[in-house]
């Protein structure tokens, strides 16, 4: 195998990518960020993708994890697979597996995918009512073994909120059975779909209870060998910080280490930021190696500091390392990066002081993919 040329600084460069390879999708989740339902028009070609993923290569990227709308009904998803690990990249998937069945596992494992990740977002009534098609519920927990029979590592991921908040235990004992070697707990977004149900989003002090319980998860998980981590929005320096993250939290990997590729070519500097004030350029108009160094909405993380910060997060302890916590999060909240209120230490803070946090939906989002609304942040004393 060749040896890779990395572009730009060795600090910065796309060592993990996601790449959502069609906006269309078999399921229609209730909380779906980027809308998905219908594939974008001019969606990169087989031609295309294989040249992104050479310039991926010679960047240094160690991982692709390919993401739609659903990444196996793009028609050439089985060649792009092949092509990464082709090119020496680790290639994986995240899915709602409603038609990942053990032939689809199969082809997928072939062409060289490593790992698949089922999104599983609660109990089975609950998960059904979310991705909206009854039985994806079951297709999912089916995949879990598709995927192990095929040879691939069998990941889950779970987006929490209001509906399953009581339900990770029992998930957990139902994921543990499956044999699943990976658990990613996130939060469920105010972007997309998820922005016209505000009701279902966690309240920021919500981390006091949220934290323990999968912090008590994640060390039954690791006697195991199971690994049970936090997402980069929730979180951040309480006590159960080394029980979910294999290092403490170090700020928004965004442009730092982490890229996202929409499936029209679009460049971000990760996948889940909103796409208005974040694409950096397109690669049918431009070199990927020219968008990641010389675009500002790609660099914004790079250089971040204090100063960049506001509300609590710019006088907290942390600042310097954690930066604002996750920059998807805070701006789909509130407008703008840098005050990150789904945070676990910021959540003890103001409970010691007898204080707390509300979100209140202020602005409802226009309805495109990947677009968000307005929230206020109320502080107010802890009833």
């Amino acid at each position: 195998m060749s040896r890779r040329r990395v572009v730009g600084p060795a600090s910065h460069h796309p060592r993990y990518v996601v790449w959502e390879l069609t906006l269309k999708c078999d399921l229609a989740c209730r909380h779906c960020g980027s809308r998905a339902g219908l594939a974008r028009a001019e969606e990169l070609s087989l031609a295309e993708c294989r040249d992104l993923v050479t310039q991926l290569a010679d960047m240094g990227t160690q991982e692709i994890t390919f993401i739609g709308g659903e990444a196996y009904l793009h028609p050439d998803w089985l060649a792009i697979i092949e092509a990464t690990a082709q090119a020496g990249i680790r290639a994986t998937m995240t899915t709602g597996a409603r038609r990942l069945t053990a032939a689809v596992a199969q082809q997928a494992a072939d062409a060289g995918l490593q790992a698949a990740s089922v999104s599983i977002d609660g109990l089975q009534s609950t998960h059904d009512h979310l991705r909206a098609v009854p039985g994806s519920w079951h297709a999912a927990i089916a995949a879990l073994q598709h995927i192990a029979d095929a040879g691939m590592s069998p990941c889950t991921n779970t987006q929490i909120n209001q509906l399953n908040l009581e339900e990770l235990e029992a998930l957990w004992g139902i994921l543990k059975q499956a044999g699943v070697s990976a658990w990613q707990v996130q939060l469920t977004g105010p972007m997309g779909r998820a922005a016209d149900q505000p009701e279902w989003l966690l309240q920021p002090w919500q981390m006091l209870e949220l934290m323990p319980r999968l912090g008590a998860m994640a060390r039954e998980a690791a006697g195991l060998g199971v690994l049970i981590h936090a997402a980069n929005n929730l979180g951040y320096f309480g006590p159960y910080e080394t029980d979910l993250r294999a290092e403490p939290f170090g700020s928004c990997g965004a442009g730092r280490y982490v890229l996202g590729i929409e499936s029209n070519g679009d460049i971000k500097g990760c996948p889940s930021l909103p796409s208005a004030p974040y694409v950096g350029g397109n690669v049918r108009e431009a070199p990927l190696a020219e968008i990641w160094n010389q675009r500002a909405e790609l660099a914004f993380a790079r250089n971040r500091t204090r100063e960049d910060l506001w509300g609590f997060c710019k006088g907290c302890y942390y600042a310097d390392v954690c930066k604002g916590g996750c920059s998807w999060t805070s701006h789909t909240l509130l407008g703008r990066p840098g005050n990150m209120p789904y945070c676990h230490h910021r959540a003890l803070e103001l409970k010691q002081a007898g204080r707390r946090e509300r979100l209140v939906r202020e602005q409802a989002a226009p309805g495109k993919p990947f677009d968000f609304g307005r929230f206020a942040l109320i502080e107010e004393a802890w009833e």
